[in-house]
């Protein structure tokens, strides 16, 4: 089953799950991540997924990035359903459509800035020049830096950077500011609505950090693996009011 065409038109949907369920183990000892989660995330959106450690978060970003299958339900990706993709289609879903940034950075300790966004645009479909893709995080003057000599924030800027060096329809950021202190935290935050905004990537941010749902333009609450409400802001904070 090929994937439709890469980008995806705004106002359409980027993701949506229907029924979507997680469960982990068997009998007494089973852990039920999601619940029946029903979700649409319009494509061009900046949207944040709130909820405490264990509610379920992680898990839907898992599932709709392709890491992770869900025990029942549907999720889409466009008009592609993710749930009947075999393993070489969701790898090619997650090399040409998907990027993601973690809490930790998980940049090559002995290479430089550029030589880490290297590592995707050498093997992606339509890359950004490394250079292009470090200066549109502000870090055109850092690229022949090693990660030992950037700043925590600094670092999550070079992953940022090597997410979207391969021009991905969607951004998937777990906790993105999770290891930061709240000043480099909305420096990071300011990079993702740049992102958003500049290049119409749709950013899902994962994050039990409340306040950061004041820059989206849709709130998800998580309690239990499931969804508690959803909100849509009127009107949008910008990182730099953003306080936590």
């Amino acid at each position: 089953m090929p994937l439709s065409k890469r980008r995806l038109d705004a106002g359409h949907a980027a993701f949506v799950t229907k029924a979507l369920t997680k469960t982990y183990g068997a009998g007494e000892a089973a852990v039920h991540a999601l619940r029946g989660v029903d979700l649409t995330i319009p494509a061009g959106e900046f949207a944040v997924l709130l909820g405490p450690s264990g509610s379920g978060k992680s898990t839907l970003l898992n599932i709709i990035g392709g890491l992770d299958r869900a025990s029942s339900g549907e999720a889409f990706f466009g008009d592609n359903n993710l749930t009947a993709m075999n393993d070489r289609q969701l790898t090619q879903y997650r090399r040409n459509h998907v990027g993601f940034v973690f809490q930790f950075y998980n940049l090559m300790p002995s290479l430089t800035a550029e030589e880490n966004v290297e590592l995707v645009t050498e093997i992606a479909r339509d890359p950004m020049d490394p250079a292009e893709a470090l200066s549109l995080v502000g870090l055109k003057e850092r690229i022949h830096h090693f990660p030992a000599q950037l700043s925590g924030g600094e670092q999550q800027r070079v992953a940022i950077a090597r997410a979207v060096s391969k021009r991905p329809t969607v951004l998937l950021c777990d906790e993105p500011t999770g290891a930061l202190d709240s000043t480099t935290g909305r420096e990071v935050l300011r990079v993702l609505r740049d992102v958003n905004e500049q290049l119409g990537t749709t950013v899902l941010i994962v994050t039990h950090a409340a306040a950061t749902g004041g820059m989206a333009d849709r709130v998800i609450r998580f309690a239990d693996g499931a969804i508690r409400d959803v909100v849509v802001n009127d009107t949008k904070l910008s990182p730099e009011d953003i306080h936590w």
